[in-house]
């Protein structure tokens, strides 16, 4: 996970190991704030890793490693600098700009154009928009319209009418709203302020060696997979989530979509290609899909995720995130695991979470 720069004297420096070590030292020889979140170094003599622009007294070459990022130098023993903080580094350029820019969204009643946002962060609207993306995984504008649909999700709540909803969450017009609220909210506005009323859930429930599978589905796609001991309290949860909702016992077609995922679940190697109505607020959908990005047989860290969508504070929001996961496997939540690399907190519960991860890698 790290390379060890060449020994070098003191005052005559010789050439790295290879190119990249050499780049990296010389980056760290000039601080240069460039790379920071592209690597660390550590000191072998002080226990200590540290940005590449850290003020400290500089080391001894021969001293030094480096580390893709400060997981991989804690896994390797060294512990953070208390100067630099590097475990608090943002992990991609650009960071403190794009988190400044998802508070100006969240915060607008109106929507903000491309152009007023770049200014507002001192960039040009395309490097802006790429860098937004990069960071986040969504464009500017789409990240826009999921948190005015979480804003109206929370409004239809408390409005004493779906139009006040509308209004309160920043529209302004009914019919602009209107325009693609069911893919905001995976349902009508009125549906949703009435728990799902006059939606069908087909709903079937298999066996598998890591127990029960309940899975549901809407018009749109799959919208539940809840693995457990007990069917019926699979059942009672889905009632939960949908009070309203008719649910409806799956035909013989509906449970051969269950057959597939009771396959995917024994062997992760056939895949799982089948359409999702994911229902749930902004930061969550974002979480969610970071999710998805993450590679059978790999895992990430929670932090990594909260890096990934844009909020790397976020971390313990990422785990609460995962915990609300109503999509078993389809979102692979069993990919994320502690900064340590420990299996821990998991909704259907650690050990599936572990036979999960280890017949991903088999």
């Amino acid at each position: 996970m790290y390379a060890n720069v060449t020994e070098m004297a003191p005052n005559h420096a010789k050439p790295a190991a290879n190119s990249r070590d050499a780049v990296y030292l010389e980056a760290v020889r000039r601080r240069d704030r460039a790379y920071d979140g592209r690597f660390v170094y550590a000191v072998r003599t002080t226990g200590v890793y540290c940005k590449p622009s850290c003020a400290s007294r500089p080391a001894r070459p021969e001293n030094l490693s480096f580390h893709v990022n400060p997981a991989a130098a804690e896994a390797a023993g060294f512990r953070p600098c208390k100067r630099c903080r590097p475990d608090r580094q943002a992990t991609a350029p650009h960071q403190v700009a794009i988190e400044r820019a998802c508070k100006l969204i969240r915060a607008s009643e109106e929507p903000l154009s491309l152009a007023a946002l770049a200014k507002a962060v001192g960039m040009s609207p395309y490097h802006f928009h790429r860098v937004f993306k990069k960071a986040t995984g969504v464009t500017p504008k789409a990240f826009a319209a999921a948190s005015r649909a979480e804003r109206t999700n929370k409004q239809l709540q408390t409005a004493p009418t779906v139009t006040e909803a509308i209004y309160a969450a920043g529209f302004n017009s009914a019919s602009r709203f209107y325009e693609n609220a069911n893919a905001r909210l995976g349902m009508t506005p009125g549906q949703l302020r009435r728990g799902g009323d006059g939606v069908t859930i087909r709903f079937a429930i298999g066996i598998s060696s890591l127990g029960a599978i309940l899975v549901a589905a809407s018009d749109r796609g799959i919208c539940a997979i809840s693995l457990g001991d007990d069917p019926d309290a699979l059942l009672r949860d889905l009632q939960d989530r949908f009070p309203r909702a008719e649910l409806v016992g799956g035909d013989p077609a509906f449970e051969q979509i269950v057959a597939r995922i009771v396959g995917f679940v024994e062997d992760p190697r056939t895949g799982l290609d089948l359409p999702l109505d994911i229902r749930g607020t902004a930061f969550q959908q974002r979480v969610w899909e970071a999710l998805r990005a993450i590679p059978a047989g790999q895992t990430a860290s929670y932090a990594k995720i909260a890096a990934a969508i844009g909020s790397p504070a976020a971390h313990r929001a990422v785990a609460r995130a995962c915990s609300q996961n109503p999509l078993a496997v389809a979102i692979p939540c069993h990919r994320v695991v502690r900064k340590d690399g420990d299996v821990s907190g998991y909704r259907w519960g650690v050990e599936r979470k572990r036979e999960l991860l280890s017949r991903e890698t088999r």
